[in-house]
């Protein structure tokens, strides 16, 4: 009789026969900052995840380094919005200015910028508003002003998270154009709108005044529509495609993993993280073990990359073994 249970005898033996390993390198650390000086503020449902202004970020950025973290994506939190969120595209705004802050003080860091508006609209929603909904083609133009701004800042890679149809096709000519060839785009390709989302829009401020953001999100039961999606952004022209939230999604990371020859991420979004850190506060689970569970069953579905608040936690723990 041929025993499974042979190959799980022992820890060297479970090593050696393992399918999916984590690292470091499959880390991008999500980072808030907040426009001002003298902030270091704890987001009260990200509890170990704070907004900093840029005086106060070089611990946090030290300790990133320190891991072996290999990217960081940049969330700006501006002193002012407006109803376009012209404040994206201020070559002297809020992530403008960290990008040339960390590019000159952290060169060793590849820095990624989100690319949307919802933080800097004074309504919350990701664009133009027309109508009581998100323009799609009017926010494209502001989103092409925006992209070239991050570029020309000195950002490695950009990464558009608000779901606008033709969104790399508009960036990917707007770089080709004004002579950023070489920098490569993050699709948020299958963004669903998920309930998950919570802690980050405290976190940054961008919870819609008015309605809600169906209209741009993809609707949590479509599968297909998942594919589709993804289609679009490879074909204009994504180098990398991204589902988020993950763990709710895990089928598909798996999807675009089997149809697509491009690196695969995913977002472990804000509220996977609360409420893994909320029940562990409570002693209902393992934090530790959890936390590398969850981002194990990421990279077993499919991801290349994972964006999360557990980067740090998870690297000492991974690089203590």
């Amino acid at each position: 009789m041929f025993r499974t249970r042979r190959l799980r005898k022992t820890e060297n033996i479970r090593r050696l026969v393992r399918e999916n390993k984590l690292s470091v390198d499959d880390f991008i650390y999500p980072l808030f900052i907040e426009e001002g000086t003298g902030i270091e503020t704890e987001i009260p449902s990200m509890p170990g995840i704070n907004r900093y202004s840029l005086d106060t970020i070089s611990k946090e950025l030290d300790e990133v380094v320190a891991l072996k973290i290999p990217a960081v994506l940049l969330f700006g939190i501006p002193s002012k919005k407006d109803d376009e969120g012209t404040e994206t595209w201020n070559d002297n705004g809020i992530m403008q200015q960290a990008i040339r802050f960390i590019k000159k003080n952290y060169p060793s860091l590849y820095v990624i910028t989100d690319v949307c508006f919802c933080e800097y609209t004074s309504h919350g929603h990701c664009g133009v508003i027309h109508d009581n909904d998100v323009d799609n083609d009017a926010t494209l133009v502001n989103l092409a002003k925006q992209t070239v701004s991050h570029a020309k800042a000195g950002a490695d890679m950009v990464a558009p998270s608000g779901m606008m149809d033709g969104a790399i096709a508009m960036m990917r000519e707007s770089l080709d154009n004004t002579g950023f060839a070489n920098l490569p785009i993050m699709g948020y390709s299958v963004k669903y709108a998920s309930g998950f989302y919570g802690p980050f829009r405290e976190a940054v401020d961008s919870a819609p005044s008015f309605g809600d953001r169906r209209t741009y999100q993809m609707d949590p039961s479509n599968r297909d529509e998942g594919l589709r999606e993804a289609t679009f952004d490879d074909e204009e022209g994504a180098d990398i495609l991204m589902v988020k939230p993950a763990l709710s999604y895990l089928d598909i990371i798996r999807d675009l993993k089997n149809n697509f020859d491009r690196p695969i991420a995913c977002y472990n979004v804000s509220g996977e993280y609360s409420m893994i850190k909320a029940a562990a506060e409570k002693g209902w689970i393992d934090g530790e073990k959890v936390m590398m569970e969850s981002l194990l069953s990421m990279k077993r579905a499919g991801a290349d990359i994972i964006i999360t608040y557990f980067a740090k936690e998870a690297a000492r723990l991974l690089l203590k073994s």
